[in-house]
């Protein structure tokens, strides 16, 4: 096991370099590791999932409304299963609440038949509508004036941040290196990377990096799509508002993506967003907040569920998806090159991501890479960040074996001294208090680590015991 965050780099080339360590480039660099190659995941930030991944809106999507045909259709509805199965085996929190395309007015009415259609068409065949007056049954404190809805029973919700790590500390159990703090600076046509750190080699090249996947391209020579960052504000509602909503509800889709939605999380919060904001191709880091969009939140949100307004809010952020003018994945792969890139995987990457990973090794392979017999790769169990299951704090047999974890440290989110020695002492281990919320999330309750951030900072500080 080989994790680097400074220093110099190995000097014998790899098989495979991927760059970006967000959910996709760590699914590959999982893939890639089921094979006897010698991979490394490179990634520009001190951790995994730092990117667009950190801030998905967390559904493990069934793909109904996915262009019928196109790649993403495709891989999303593999995905999906995919996923599916290893969170079940991995312990990856997922809550199976099904969503309600809530329709507000005739024309978005009228629109629900076409919706069905397309459903059928990505072979998502239990959608149907459904009137007012079971639409209230379901949902009695959606806010007045709803016609109607689409019922889609098989969408979830997820952890994100925990499957993009379940993928890191599987790769790199199974012999992947990863590095981080490891800025891809420039690349020659031989492979040659340059990096804040020194030069990596490589005989192939996966560019997984996310909003900078175009920019990685053109110094390949390619200009094959261009990234338009686009902000989605969220706000997150603390957990007394947890009752007020039973299922994703969602708005019918426009160009621009899924419009603002009311959503639970897995962490026993309730989500409002996100904004879909176009950027300038130099705003790949502007993810701050802004009154604007939350003012546009709270107007949407004051009509889908009223009472949500009424709640505290616990946290407000913002993410950039990699927006590109494509109503596509852009994976592309140039055997000459040796090379695949990886663009345009929009808020749907995370359920699409192992799929994404199979397809990626299949066009290495395709391009000349001697993959050799796979293997399974070590299995791994994740910490459990899930409200809806069984967390350290409530159990009594486990806090005999371990008494740490009946420490609460953090009890906003009811989060164990266990738990953080745990992080801190892992595979892929935290390398800031965002990277131990994450894996934790402790100083991630109502009081924003008010009460708890410096006894968190105190155990972050003097590291694993």
């Amino acid at each position: 096991m080989t994790l680097t965050t400074a220093g110099p780099l190995p000097a014998d080339p790899y098989d495979v370099v991927v760059v970006g360590a967000g959910v996709v480039g760590s699914a590959i660099a999982r893939e890639l590791a089921r094979h006897p190659v010698r991979t490394a995941l490179v990634e520009a930030a001190d951790d995994v999932g730092q990117g667009t991944s950190k801030a998905n809106t967390a559904i493990l999507h069934t793909g109904f409304d996915a262009v019928p045909g196109s790649l993403e259709a495709r891989l999303v509805r593999d995905g999906r299963r995919r996923l599916a199965a290893y969170a079940a085996s991995s312990g990856i929190p997922v809550e199976p609440l099904g969503a309600l395309l809530v329709a507000w007015d005739r024309e978005q009415l009228a629109a629900l038949p076409a919706l069905v259609r397309k459903a059928e068409r990505n072979g998502c065949h239990d959608t149907r509508i459904i009137g007012a007056a079971e639409l209230r049954a379901r949902e009695p404190r959606l806010g007045p004036g709803a016609l109607g809805a689409l019922d889609v029973p098989g969408e979830s919700v997820i952890c994100p941040w925990t499957t993009t790590l379940a993928y890191a500390t599987q790769a790199v159990r199974a012999g992947v290196d990863l590095h981080l703090n490891c800025r891809v600076e420039a690349v020659t046509g031989s492979h040659e990377l340059a990096t804040g750190r020194g030069v990596l080699r490589t005989r192939y090249l996966v560019n997984a990096a996310g909003l900078y996947a175009d920019e990685l391209d053109r110094r390949l020579g390619h200009e094959d799509f261009t990234v338009t960052p686009r902000r989605g504000q969220l706000i997150v509602f603390d957990a007394f508002a947890r009752g007020l909503v039973r299922h994703i509800l969602l708005p019918v889709p426009t160009a621009l993506g899924k419009g603002v939605l009311v959503s639970p999380t897995v962490h026993g919060k309730v989500m409002l967003g996100p904004t879909a904001e176009d950027l300038g191709p130099g705003d790949r880091t502007a993810t701050e907040s802004t009154a604007e969009g939350i003012a546009y939140l709270l107007e949407r949100g004051r009509r889908i569920l009223p009472e949500l307004l009424a709640e505290e809010v616990t946290a407000v952020y913002a993410g950039l998806r990699a927006a590109t003018g494509h109503d596509d994945y852009r994976i592309t792969c140039h055997p000459g090159q040796r090379y695949v890139t990886v663009g345009g995987i929009r808020s749907t990457g995370l359920t699409a991501s192992m799929a994404i990973a199979a397809q990626v090794t299949g066009l290495l392979a395709d391009a000349g890479l001697e993959l050799g017999a796979p293997a399974e790769v070590p299995a791994v169990t994740m910490p459990n960040l899930g409200e809806a299951f069984d967390r350290p704090y409530r159990s009594a047999e486990r806090i005999a074996a371990d008494p740490e974890y009946g420490v609460v440290v953090c009890h906003c989110e009811r989060v164990t001294r266990g738990e953080i020695r745990d992080a801190l002492a892992s595979t892929v281990p935290p390398a800031s208090l965002d990277g131990l919320r994450r894996r934790t999330r402790a100083r991630a309750g109502r009081c924003q680590g008010y009460s708890c951030g410096a006894a968190v900072r105190a155990l972050f500080e003097g590291g694993p015991r």
